[in-house]
């Protein structure tokens, strides 16, 4: 593998290229400065091989999924992308064909979200590979939407289809040959390659009372929205939107719901807004092509309710991932 510095000059460098405050990576830190009137958002996350990716995952659309996770966060906040930096702990398996690819994903997604990479660092490590990536937005300051601003009353909204992440991750384990060909294919690629729904979080700005992405599960983190706005959640499990390919899994083995509730990686925005927004939410879907489904409310109490089609509690086995 190439040495650090040839590294950076030879593959890193050319995507801090549209980045002023990067310097082409000639400095020891970049420089990111918000545009005036608005305030950063900042966030990291970290893919662990074996926890958070298999071996054999392209390392072009795993350096787009690292990305898209971060740039997901950022659009739960209603902000607009600024730039990243990447850390890298290479194993002993990944050589300069790998690392070329990888930075190849990173350059069409850098072209799709217009953002640069602002630094990093790079190492060898001789445990699994492990990717971290740090992404800067920015947002109106004061007006960055968090989790803990719901009110009784408001509805539940999900962007989006639920459970496509968490059925992805079994066709790519081979674990539903029961679907077709072109069910399979469409799961996986919602589970490699998600969608960060940038123009909708910026949209929910002045709509939305609070929001998250739903990454550890929808069950999970809408749990988050209710326990940080001190409210209860109740989810009408009916209303939950699920993809052609997924309602056929769970049409196959009705035990699959629970997992489409639960299991995580569909990186849609879940979010509160008050019923007087709701004819401007309906026009906001029809405006971007993105279906968003009402799927519960917010009442006063705590804790998460789920309803079936009769109203009734519904009880569902495991509430979402947990990293420890």
């Amino acid at each position: 593998m190439r040495g650090e510095f040839e590294q950076i000059r030879k593959v890193w460098a050319p995507l801090a290229a549209g980045a002023p405050g990067a310097y082409d990576l000639r400095n020891d830190a970049a420089v990111v400065r918000p545009p005036p009137g608005e305030e950063l958002v900042v966030t990291l996350d970290t893919l662990v091989e074996g926890i958070h990716f298999l071996a054999d995952d392209p390392p072009e659309l795993l350096a787009r999924k690292l990305l898209r996770v971060n740039l997901s966060d950022i659009a739960s906040m209603g902000g607009r992308a600024l730039g990243y930096l990447l850390s890298t702990a290479w194993s002993s398996r990944i050589d300069d064909a790998w690392v070329e690819a990888f930075a190849a994903g990173l350059a069409a997604d850098q072209a799709e979200f217009s953002v640069h990479l602002l630094g990093g660092d790079t190492v060898r490590t001789p445990g699994p590979l492990t990717l971290s990536l740090t992404a800067f937005g920015s947002v109106a300051q004061g007006r960055g939407l968090t989790r803990a601003g719901a009110a009784p009353g408001d509805l539940l909204y999900v962007s989006g289809c639920i459970g496509d992440g968490a059925m992805g991750l079994l066709c790519r384990r081979g674990e539903l040959r029961s679907l077709s060909l072109q069910e399979q294919d469409y799961l996986e690629q919602a589970y490699r390659l998600p969608q960060p729904r940038m123009a909708l979080g910026q949209a929910l700005l002045g709509l939305a009372s609070a929001c998250l992405d739903v990454s550890d599960g929808l069950l999970a983190d809408v749990s988050h929205l209710a326990k940080e706005s001190g409210l209860r959640a109740t989810i009408e499990a009916p209303k939950v939107p699920l993809s052609t390919a997924t309602a056929s899994a769970v049409a196959a083995d009705p035990e699959m719901f629970a997992l489409a509730l639960s299991g995580g990686d569909d990186y849609e925005l879940a979010f509160a807004s008050p019923p007087s927004h709701q004819g401007h939410i309906e026009a906001l879907s029809q405006h971007l092509g993105l279906p968003l489904t009402c799927i519960g409310h917010f009442s006063d109490g705590d804790g998460l309710v789920v309803l079936d089609r009769e109203g009734e509690p519904l009880e569902l086995g495991g509430r979402g991932w947990v990293h420890f």
